[in-house]
C-alpha cells in the first residue's frame, strides 16, 4: 500500500455529488422494475490489494476472527474454507464513508455479537458522521447508531487500536476512543446509545502535520485504544481497571480502577512516544505497550517496547533493539494466550529492506527476529514464504540484497496470535493478510511458513474497467496502489499485475475496439513513463514516452483500429500521437484536464468533456471543436462512452445534486444530447451483449432511478430499467466505472472504492426469462461438493458444486438431497428448487443447463437451521447417485 492511498472518490463526492436534495422524478419517467432479476455477485479474484490495519480474534470461541480494512469494509474468517466473507456490502451510496472501518470488537461473552466503528474521513472529504454498527449474528445483518462526530478508517493513525472495546465481564458496556478531540465515549446498552465520558482528562493532541490545510494530516488522532483488566471484575459486573491509550507523546496511557468513574495518568510512563498498542497479559500481570514516535501507518522513525507490572507499577524497557538503532516504530503487538509469556511485535514502519517481526518467550526479557543479517547484505530468515496463491505479491521484482521478493511486509500494524492455537498467527500488511500455521517452528530453530491468508478479502479501489469483445482477456482493470490486472479467468488470481512499467496507480485504460490486441493504460509513477502499451491483448507491456510536463496518468483513448491515441495527462494539455506514443503533439481546441474517449467505429474521431462542454475531433485528435450541446453537467464528475458498432452514438453520465445530474444520449456524435427523463442521477455508463432479439447493446449504469440508488440494466436503450442489485449488495460508492461483458449477456462489472471488482451474472440467460428444463435426464457419473461457507445462530450459507465426471454432456440436470438436521432453504441462486420436508431438489436454469463432460456447475443458497447443521451425505442426479467429495 503506497502513501498515495486512493482519495479520488472522496474528493469527487465532497465536491457535491452526495450533497443536497435530489430533483423530483419527472412525470414521464421510464418504467423501472426494482430487483426484478436475480443476480449472483462475486469478486473478480485479486485477493487482497489493500491495507488491513486490524485483525481481531474472539477470546472464547475457536476460529472466530474478523479483519477490518481502511476503505473496504469488514470481514469474518470462515474456517471451513479458510477464506474471508465480507460483512458490509449492504453499505449504500449515501453512507459510502461507512466502508472505512476505524475499529472492530468481537464479544467473548456472546460470540454472536460483533461491533464495528465506521467512517472513512474526519475531514470534509467524507460528508457524513461516523456510526457504530452492531450485529447479533456475526455480521450477517447490522443495526446502526449514528455518532455526533466523524471517524477515520482511512486517516493517519488508523493502525493503532483497537479504539472500540467490550467489557469482558459486563458485555453491555463498551468504550470507543474518538479522534478529532472528541474524547472517550461509553455505551451501557450494548452499543445502542452512547455518551461521552465527561471526566476523561485528555482528548489527545498529536497531529501528523499541523500545516495540512485539507484537515487530513492535521487532525488530532485522539483516543487510540482501550484495554480491560478482566481480573478486576466478575461475570455480570463491570470491570474496574481499564487502560486507555491517548495520542499525546507526554501523556500516552491513562487508567481507571473504579470502572471509569475516575481516571489518572499512569505514573512513571515514558514520554516522547505514542502508544500504538496496549495488550494485557492477565496471567503474569503485565501490560505490554508498543511505542512509536509517529502515528503511522506510513511513518515512524523511532520506537520502544515497554512492560508495565500492573501489581507494582514498575516499568521495564523490553525493546528488542536499542532505541538508537531503531529507524521504525513498534506495533503489531500480541500475546500468546496459550503461553502468555510469549509476546510478538512488529517494526511496522520499516519499509526497507523489509518489515521486522520480533518474538519473545520470556515476557520480553530476550527476543529473536524473523530475519537477521549473516554478513551484510546477506540475510538469514526464520521463515519461508509461499505466495503461489497470490503470485503478484512479488510485484515482479528482483531486488538486490538485503531486499527480498516477496517482502515479509510493510505497514504491519496488525499481528495476532490465535488465542486457541499457538501455531497460527495472522498479520496485515499494506497489500494482503499473511499468516502461518506452524509458528512455533520459530522456537525450535526450524523455519515456519508464511502464506497469504486473504482469499475472499478484496480491497482494491477501482478507477476504470474494460471488457474486450475478443482475445484471451475477459477484463482489464485500472486500480489504485496495485496498478491493475488482466483477468483471463475471473475465478482465479492473475499471476501478476501490469508491469513494464508498474504504475503505483492506474488511472485509465482502453483497447482498440476492432483490434483488441492493442491496449493502452496510463497511471502514476514516481519516476518513469506514465503511459504503456500492449500489442498482445494486455499480456505484455512496454512503456511509452511522456510529453513534457506530465505529472500523472489522467485519461487515455485508443482509436478504434489502434492506429493512434489521444491522452489527457495531468500536468499538461491534451496530446495525440500516431503509433505507440514515441512522439506526442499538443491537441488544439480542448482544455487541459478534459476527459477523453474514442469513437468505437471511426478511427479518427475522438471525444472530450470538460466543465460542461463536449468536444469532438475528426482528425485523430489534432484539433477539437466544442459542440453546441447545452444542458450538460457543469462540473467534472462525468463519465461518458461511445457505443461499439455505431458511429457517433455517445452516452454521458454524471453531474451533481446542485446542478444538472443524470444520463444523456447523443446519436449525432455529440452535436446534441437528449437527457433521459426519470434517471435522476447517474455516475457511470457501460455496454454489454444485447439481449436475445434485441438489436441494441444492453446498457448498465450506477444510478438513481425511481427514487432508488442501485445498479441498473436496460435492454431497450433506456426506455425501461431493471435494478439488478439489491440492498444487501451495494458496496458503498460505485461511480468510477461500469461495463457489461460483450460476450456474455447479463454479465456486468462494477467498480468499487475498496471492495475490488464486483461482477454479476444474471439468472436470465438471454433477456427473455430464466426457465428450467422440465425433464432433465442427465446420464453418467457425477460428484458433489457441499460447502458451508458462512454460519451464524439459526442461519447459514452454502455452496454446491455439481461435476460431470462421466463421458457425455448433460443438456439439463436435477440434483436431489435430504437435509439430515431439518434445515430449510431460504433463498437459492443459479438454480430453481423445491423443498418438501427434508427433501430438496435443485434444477438448472436455462443458462447453466448444458454441462460438458469434465465440467461443473455451481449454485448457492442461504438456509435456516436449529439443533445441528449437519451436511447432507447423499446426492442424486435424477436416479444416479453422486460421489460426495
Amino acid at each position: 500500500m503506497r502513501r498515495t492511498r486512493i482519495l479520488t472518490a472522496a474528493l469527487a463526492l465532497a465536491a457535491g455529488l452526495l450533497a443536497g436534495t435530489p430533483p423530483a422524478l419527472a412525470a414521464d419517467s421510464p418504467r423501472t422494475t426494482l430487483a426484478a432479476d436475480t443476480y449472483t455477485w462475486k469478486n473478480a479474484r485479486i485477493d487482497g490489494g489493500g491495507f488491513v490495519p486490524g485483525i481481531v480474534f474472539n477470546r472464547s470461541e475457536k476460529n472466530l476472527a474478523y479483519a477490518r480494512t481502511d476503505i473496504g469494509g469488514a470481514y469474518r474468517w470462515v474456517q471451513s474454507s479458510k477464506t474471508w466473507t465480507p460483512l458490509l456490502d449492504s453499505v449504500g451510496w449515501d453512507d459510502w464513508g461507512h466502508t472505512g472501518v476505524a475499529s472492530l470488537a468481537s464479544d467473548s461473552v456472546n460470540p454472536d455479537r460483533v461491533y464495528a466503528a465506521v467512517g472513512t474521513y474526519t475531514n470534509s472529504w467524507d460528508p457524513g458522521n461516523g456510526a457504530i454498527l452492531r450485529s447479533s449474528n456475526r455480521g450477517a445483518s447490522w443495526q446502526k447508531t449514528d455518532l455526533p462526530f466523524k471517524l477515520g478508517g482511512n486517516m493517519p493513525g488508523r493502525g493503532m487500536g483497537e479504539r472500540l472495546a467490550i467489557d469482558p465481564n459486563k458485555n453491555s458496556v463498551l468504550y470507543l476512543g474518538a479522534p478529532s478531540g472528541k474524547g472517550l465515549w461509553r455505551s451501557t446498552d450494548s452499543g445502542a446509545t452512547w455518551s461521552q465520558v465527561a471526566n476523561f482528562p485528555n482528548v489527545g493532541n498529536y497531529v501528523q502535520d499541523p500545516s495540512d490545510t485539507s484537515g487530513y494530516a492535521s487532525d488530532n488522532q485522539g483516543i487510540v485504544w482501550v484495554t480491560f483488566d478482566e481480573r478486576t471484575g466478575t461475570s455480570g459486573n463491570a470491570t474496574q481497571t481499564i487502560y486507555v491509550g491517548v495520542a499525546d507523546k507526554d501523556n500516552a496511557v491513562y487508567r481507571s480502577t473504579d470502572g471509569g468513574a475516575s481516571w489518572s495518568r499512569l505514573a512513571g510512563q515514558p514520554t516522547g512516544y505514542l502508544a500504538h498498542k496496549g495488550v494485557l497479559d492477565t496471567v503474569n500481570g503485565y501490560l505490554y505497550i508498543a511505542y512509536s514516535d509517529k502515528g503511522g501507518p506510513y511513518d515512524g522513525g523511532k520506537g520502544r517496547l515497554l512492560r508495565y507490572a500492573t501489581s507494582t507499577g514498575a516499568w521495564t524497557d523490553i525493546s528488542p533493539v536499542a532505541e538508537a538503532d531503531t529507524y521504525y516504530g513498534f506495533s503489531g503487538l500480541s500475546v500468546d494466550r496459550q503461553h502468555p509469556g510469549t509476546v510478538m511485535a512488529t517494526a511496522y514502519s520499516s519499509w526497507w529492506p523489509d518489515t521486522q517481526i520480533f518474538r519473545s518467550t520470556d515476557s520480553g526479557a530476550t527476543w529473536t527476529k524473523a530475519w537477521d543479517y549473516t554478513s551484510y547484505p546477506s540475510r538469514s530468515n526464520r521463515y519461508t514464504m509461499d505466495v503461489s496463491s497470490s503470485p503478484w505479491l512479488t510485484w515482479g521484482a528482483n531486488p538486490s540484497p538485503p531486499e527480498q521478493s516477496p517482502k515479509l511486509g510493510w505497514m504491519t500494524e496488525a499481528l495476532e496470535i490465535d488465542p486457541f492455537d499457538s501455531d497460527r498467527m495472522m498479520y496485515g500488511t499494506g497489500a494482503t493478510v499473511y499468516g502461518t500455521e506452524n509458528l512455533t517452528n520459530w522456537d525450535s530453530g526450524s523455519q515456519f511458513t508464511v502464506k497469504p491468508m486473504v482469499q475472499g478479502l478484496e480491497e482494491t479501489a477501482v478507477n476504470d474497467l474494460a471488457a474486450p469483445p475478443s482475445g484471451g482477456a475477459q477484463l482489464f482493470s485500472a486500480l489504485g496502489d496495485v496498478g491493475g490486472f488482466r483477468h483471463t479467468d475471473l475465478t482465479k488470481v492473475p499471476a501478476m499485475m501490469y508491469t513494464q512499467p508498474n504504475f503505483t496507480t492506474t488511472t485509465s485504460l482502453d483497447f482498440a475496439e476492432t483490434n483488441p490486441n492493442t491496449v493502452v493504460r496510463t497511471g502514476n509513477l514516481d519516476s518513469g513513463p506514465h503511459i504503456a502499451f500492449s500489442t498482445d491483448n494486455g499480456a505484455n507491456w512496454f512503456g511509452g514516452t511522456d510529453p513534457s510536463g506530465v505529472s500523472g496518468g489522467g485519461t487515455v483513448a485508443a482509436a478504434s483500429d489502434g492506429s493512434r491515441f489521444v491522452w489527457s495527462p495531468e500536468g499538461t494539455g491534451v496530446q495525440y500521437a500516431t503509433g505507440f506514443g514515441s512522439s506526442w503533439a499538443a491537441s488544439s481546441g480542448i482544455p487541459a484536464g478534459a476527459i477523453v474517449e474514442s469513437d468505437r467505429v471511426d478511427a479518427k474521431t475522438f471525444y472530450g468533456f470538460k466543465s460542461g462542454k463536449f468536444y469532438v475531433s475528426s482528425d485523430g485528435g489534432a484539433t477539437f471543436t466544442a459542440s453546441a450541446a447545452t444542458g450538460l453537467p457543469s462540473g467534472d464528475s462525468v463519465r461518458f462512452k461511445a457505443l461499439p458498432g455505431t458511429k457517433g452514438d455517445v452516452w454521458l453520465a454524471g453531474g451533481a445534486t446542485d446542478g444538472a445530474y443524470g444520463l444523456w444520449h447523443s446519436t449525432n456524435g455529440g452535436t446534441s444530447f437528449t437527457k433521459l427523463s426519470g434517471v435522476e442521477q447517474a455516475d457511470a455508463i457501460g455496454f454489454g451483449k444485447a439481449a436475445t432479439g434485441a438489436s441494441y447493446q444492453t446498457l448498465y449504469t450506477s444510478a438513481k432511478i425511481g427514487g432508488v440508488r442501485g445498479i441498473f440494466r436496460s435492454t431497450d436503450q433506456g426506455a425501461t430499467w431493471t435494478r439488478i442489485n439489491d440492498d444487501a449488495h451495494q458496496w458503498g460508492w460505485t461511480g468510477a466505472s461500469i461495463t457489461g461483458d460483450p460476450r456474455v449477456y447479463g454479465r456486468v462489472y462494477v467498480s468499487t472504492n475498496g471492495r475490488g471488482v464486483i461482477y454479476g451474472d444474471s439468472s436470465d440467460a438471454g433477456g427473455g426469462g430464466g426457465g428450467t428444463d422440465p425433464t432433465p435426464t442427465p446420464t453418467g457419473a457425477c460428484s458433489v461438493t457441499y460447502k458451508i461457507t458462512n454460519q451464524w445462530s439459526g442461519g447459514f450459507q452454502a455452496d454446491v458444486q455439481l461435476s460431470n465426471t462421466g463421458s457425455s454432456a448433460w443438456s439439463g440436470w436435477s440434483l436431489g438431497w435430504s437435509f439430515p438436521g431439518g434445515q430449510t432453504v431460504g433463498q437459492l441462486w443459479n438454480a430453481e428448487y423445491t423443498q418438501s420436508g427434508s427433501a430438496v431438489t435443485a434444477k438448472n436454469v436455462t443458462w447453466n443447463a448444458n454441462v460438458a463432460a469434465g465440467s461443473s456447475v455451481s449454485f448457492g443458497f442461504t438456509g435456516n437451521w436449529s439443533g445441528t447443521n449437519t451436511k447432507p451425505t447423499a446426492f442424486k442426479l435424477g436416479d444416479q447417485s453422486c460421489t460426495v467429495l
